[in-house]
């Protein structure tokens, strides 16, 4: 059964406050079910929407429907909602990332911070993790990652991440937080794998988007949604990932969800090209940040550096940014060498 805003939390909880910042549809859903499991959440997001959230208590335009339980506070004062919290969890798109981590070190320097981005440093094209580390060298690092739509969450649907972390203890204390009746969280140690699983299969939703938008049927969805894990895995091991990553949640699960369900942005935005609307078309008519069209120009341009092949997020690179047809690029995909399986 669906949790309810009342419903009792599933195990101790070890952290007693939290910090969410972003109050985007996935950051409201990680915060109503943390708040559900009897932690005090803060949650942070720009002055126009928080006012929105105190006055309705409820997420109406990402998650309407689905009040906020009494334990959950939108607060518009970063310093306010950071004194009160114990820990935190950044919830931005990936190109703000790196802007709201140098905010929280302007107030004070954290012994831990997690984040649920899916995406690159667009400056610097590496993992998040990377950049968490410059800013706060010291702090526990950790990222929650999955096949995970916000609105199934915030509806107490059953769902299950990996919470990958730099230590084992850190990663135990945010899976104790998440843990409910309906929500699994699992642990990893391998903080890159899962976070290349996460960014690069919205790539993949794309292509399997745009292929699907097409008319090129289900035989074409299963080959990009295997040979994308194919390409995941290979870029996950030039950066250091364990390759058995790639086969669980963050890797296999996420991607299958997000390339064959509409619910995801990123498959939106591939169907929409297919219709013939421009990137920035799309974008708009989605309504929110769809975070592999970024993902396509900060992977494909580290593939390079790294010497990695990758011929799908290639071709949804050109796509994206050298206005290639879509129809071209699954032919050029298709008439490509023969080369033995797996590879």
């Amino acid at each position: 059964m669906p949790s309810s805003p009342n419903s009792k939390p599933a195990v101790k909880q070890s952290i007693k406050s939290i910090a969410v910042l972003g109050a985007g549809s996935w950051g409201t859903a990680l915060a109503i079910l943390l708040a559900r499991n009897g932690i005090e959440v803060n949650l942070w997001g720009h002055d126009e929407e928080i006012l929105m959230l105190q006055q309705q208590r409820e997420n109406s335009h990402f998650l309407p429907g689905i009040p906020f339980p009494d334990n959950l506070q939108p607060q518009p004062s970063l310093q306010k909602v950071l004194d009160s919290s114990d820990e935190i969890l950044v919830v931005v798109p990936s190109h703000a990332f790196h802007a709201v981590l140098n905010q929280i070190a302007a107030i004070r320097t954290p012994k831990s911070i997690c984040w649920a981005t899916k995406g690159f440093d667009p400056q610097s094209r590496r993992p998040l993790s990377l950049v968490a580390h410059d800013i706060f060298p010291h702090a526990e690092l950790a990222v929650l990652s999955g096949p995970t739509f916000a609105i199934e969450v915030a509806q107490g649907l059953p769902t299950a991440i990996t919470v990958a972390a730099s230590s084992d203890l850190y990663a135990k204390r945010l899976a104790t937080a998440l843990q409910s009746d309906t929500f699994r969280a699992y642990t990893s140690n391998d903080l890159i794998g899962v976070q290349v699983g996460g960014a690069i299969k919205n790539i993949m939703a794309i292509a399997a988007g745009m292929s699907d938008g097409l008319g090129f049927g289900a035989n074409a969805r299963a080959a990009l949604i295997t040979r994308g894990l194919a390409e995941i895995t290979r870029f996950g091991k030039a950066l250091g990932a364990h390759t058995n990553t790639f086969m669980g949640l963050t890797g296999l699960g996420d991607l299958t969800l997000t390339c064959t369900d509409d619910k995801s942005r990123n498959r939106r935005m591939g169907l929409a090209l297919a219709k013939g609307l421009e990137v920035e078309q799309a974008q708009r008519k989605i309504g929110q940040v769809v975070e592999g069209v970024h993902a396509a120009k900060e992977a494909w341009m580290m593939a390079q550096e790294l010497g990695v092949d990758m011929p799908i997020t290639h071709e949804v690179y050109r796509i994206l940014y050298e206005g290639l047809d879509p129809k071209q690029a699954v032919k050029e995909l298709l008439h490509r060498r023969q080369k033995a399986e797996p590879e």
